[in-house]
């Protein structure tokens, strides 16, 4: 990881500019262009594109409030740790989610605040990929550990990763003044598409050899669950698609934003419904069963059963 900051770094050695870091600095929109009409207008993100990043997001947040009351009836029933964690930690990134799309809007009409603009994208996606990586090492251990030492010790390596992913990318905007979360007429700039393919392809890399330990001497030691390498497949083709958008970016193909914005889209719109899908879907389905055992015994007890009997 330290030799990969050390490329990424020697690769960015011009000196930061403020005029970088600022949405409204973004060039005239391209012409002739599906993708760009449709991503971008007048240099900035196109509002369409903004609201369809955002009802998603919405949505899933949404569909946390409506199922707040039974989730967190099973969370204190169960006293897991693992699972409130998690539960907490989905709450807050679907927040934020939330909160980054429409700063996002705000700035397609304004084109201010590009510190705030920053800040909240770095800490978005430092939470998104520590849920990222700590689901991965979790799952990998196929549910053997659940104490508490294990849970601090998972989120202590994937908050370490996500530390540095956090760490470098500020390093980028702030003292390099490489503008990696704003999207312009920027396609042949090296320095930037470099690092979101050095980034994209790294973690393509991990996934697709988490794919391919099942065929190997390994598998044995691996998880039996389904969900966990649909799991690791989803963001291996999210990855992977932005790194093929990045490269032909790298090389000034304008079609690269198109790629790019495909993954952008899939990656914060439906990691959040992902995440729960895999992780904490089975668990709170348990409360449903549950409920209706309970419901049933009611029934049972009141007599509405006994008619089947006679």
């Amino acid at each position: 990881m330290l030799a990969i900051c050390a490329v990424a770094a020697a690769w960015a050695v011009e000196p930061a500019m403020s005029s970088q870091v600022s949405p409204a600095s973004a060039p005239q929109e391209r012409r002739g262009s599906a993708c760009w009409g449709l991503t971008r207008a007048g240099g900035k993100r196109s509002l369409l594109y903004d609201a369809f990043m955002l009802l998603p997001a919405l949505l899933f947040l949404v569909f946390l409030v409506a199922r707040a009351r039974s989730s967190l009836r099973k969370l204190f029933r169960s006293k897991s740790n693992i699972m409130t964690t998690y539960y907490a930690f989905l709450w807050i990134i679907s927040i934020l989610n939330v909160c980054w799309c429409f700063l996002e809007m705000w700035q397609t009409r304004h084109g201010q605040a590009a510190i705030t603009w920053n800040v909240m994208s770095i800490g978005t996606r430092f939470g998104m990929v520590l849920l990222e990586v700590s689901v991965v090492i979790f799952l990998s251990q196929g549910y053997l550990t659940s104490s508490w030492n294990a849970l601090m010790h998972t989120l202590t390596l994937s908050g370490t990763v996500a530390a540095i992913d956090a760490i470098l990318k500020a390093i980028y905007i702030f003292w390099v003044g490489v503008p990696l979360f704003v999207l312009g007429d920027d396609a042949g700039d090296g320095k930037k598409w470099g690092f979101w393919f050095i980034h994209s392809f790294i973690f393509a890399g991990v996934y697709f050899i988490i794919l391919m330990l099942p065929y190997t001497k390994w598998r044995d030691h691996l998880p039996a669950r389904p969900s966990f390498y649909n799991y690791v497949f989803i963001l291996f083709v999210f990855n992977s698609v932005a790194v093929l958008g990045s490269l032909l970016l790298c090389f000034g193909a304008d079609f690269g934003h198109c790629l790019y914005s495909l993954a952008g889209f899939s990656y914060y719109a439906l990691y959040p419904p992902l995440l729960y899908v895999t992780f904490l879907a089975d668990f709170f389905k348990e409360e449903d069963f549950q409920l209706e055992d309970i419901y049933y015994s009611e029934m049972k007890d009141a007599g509405y059963f006994d008619a089947d009997w006679d």
